[in-house]
C-alpha cells in the first residue's frame, strides 16, 4: 500500500493509491507495497528504493548515506511481540523538497504523525521527517516510562512481599533485555540526528528543533542507564534474599542435627549390648533415660540462644 501526503493551495491532502501521483507531494509512505508499486515509485521520483537486504544492514555507513541530491537513513522501530522488543527496520528517503519511507510494520509513530498533519503543517520533506523522529522519541519515552513502573511494581514486591520466586528473577532478566533493546535503538537515533545536525538538506531554521531531540534522547540514554542500574541493584537483592533464605533453612537443620546429638548419644549408650549398666535394672531407668535426653536438648537449645546463634 502507498499513501502520500501533498500540498494543494495551502491545503495537505492525504490519498492512497498510484494514481494520484503528483508533483506536490512532500511525503510517500510505502508500507508493505508490492514490487509493482516499488518500481512505479523508483520511476516517477527517480529514486532507487532501499531493498530488505540494505535496509536491515547494520554498518553505520548503510544507517546514514548523504549524496550530493539525497539522504539515505535506515532505523530500527521497536516492536513489542509477546513481552519482547523486536527491532524492524524503516528506510527513509530524503530528496529535493518529498520525504520517502519504507516499512513493512504498521506503527503508532505513523498513524501519530498523520494525526498531527493539520497542527505541524510541514512545508517539506524535511518538516516531515522531523516530525516522525519527534512522534518516535516520545513513543520511546513512553516506552521507558512504562518499563519504569513495571521495575518499579517488582522493587515494591520484593521489599514488601519478600516474593522469591523463580518467575521474579525471570522478569528481572527480560527487563534488562528490554532496556538494552531501547538503549542500542535509542543510540542507533542519537548518531542520526548528530548526523542530520550536520547536513547540507536541513535548513538554519531546523538546526534548534533539531538540537532539542538530541537533548530529549540524551536524556532517555540516562534514563535507560538509571532503569538497567536499578535492575541489577533489584538482581542483586534477590540473589541476596534467596542466599539469606538458604541460610536460614541450613541454619535451622543445622541446630536441628546439634540439638538431638545428645539425645542420639544418650540412646546409644543404653543400646550398648554391656551386661552391666545399673540403670537397666532399675524401674525408673527408662523414664531416667528419657529424661535425661530431653534435659540435653533443652540445655543445647539454651546454650545456643545465650550464643544468640537462633
Amino acid at each position: 500500500m502507498i499513501k502520500h501526503l501533498s500540498i494543494a493551495e495551502g491545503q495537505y491532502n492525504i490519498e492512497s493509491g498510484l494514481e494520484l501521483l503528483n508533483p506536490n507531494i512532500i511525503w510517500i509512505d510505502i508500507f508493505n507495497a508490492t514490487k509493482e508499486e516499488i518500481t512505479e515509485v523508483e520511476k516517477y521520483f527517480n529514486v532507487e528504493l532501499f531493498t530488505s537486504q540494505e535496509s536491515e544492514e547494520i554498518e553505520s555507513s548503510s544507517k546514514y548515506n548523504e549524496t550530493e541530491d539525497e539522504i539515505g537513513i535506515n532505523l530500527n522501530f521497536l516492536r513489542t511481540e509477546k513481552r519482547n522488543h523486536v527491532n524492524e527496520p524503516v528506510s527513509f528517503i530524503l530528496k529535493k523538497n518529498f520525504l520517502i519511507t519504507q516499512r513493512e510494520q504498521e506503527y503508532k509513530t505513523f498513524l501519530d504523525t498523520y494525526k498531527k498533519i493539520k497542527s505541524v503543517q510541514p512545508k517539506n520533506g524535511t518538516d516531515v521527517l522531523l516530525s516522525i523522529l519527534d512522534t518516535r522519541i516520545d513513543f520511546d519515552a513512553d516506552l521507558i516510562e512504562d518499563l519504569t513502573d513495571k521495575i518499579s511494581g517488582i522493587s515494591k514486591g520484593l521489599v514488601k512481599d519478600n516474593n522469591l520466586e523463580r518467575e521474579i528473577l525471570l522478569k528481572i532478566t527480560g527487563y534488562q533485555e528490554s532496556t538494552i533493546s531501547i538503549r542500542e535503538n535509542i543510540i542507533e537515533k542519537q548518531r542520526i540526528l548528530s548526523a542530520i545536525l550536520k547536513s547540507k538538506f536541513f535548513p538554519q531554521k531546523n538546526y534548534e528543533i533539531i538540537q532539542v531531540m538530541i537533548k530529549d534522547v540524551g536524556s532517555l540514554l540516562d534514563h535507560t542507564s538509571f532503569n538497567f542500574e536499578r535492575l541489577e541493584f533489584l538482581q542483586n537483592t534477590f540473589l541476596g534474599l534467596v542466599n539469606m533464605e538458604q541460610n536460614r533453612i541450613i541454619k535451622i537443620f543445622t541446630v536441628v542435627t546439634v540439638i538431638f546429638m545428645p539425645p542420639t548419644l544418650i540412646a546409644s549408650m543404653y543400646g550398648m549390648n554391656f551386661k552391666f549398666i545399673p540403670e537397666l535394672d532399675k524401674p525408673w531407668g527408662y523414664p531416667f533415660a528419657i529424661g535425661l535426653m530431653i534435659i540435653s536438648s533443652v540445655l543445647t537449645l539454651l546454650f545456643f540462644k545465650r550464643k544468640r546463634w537462633l
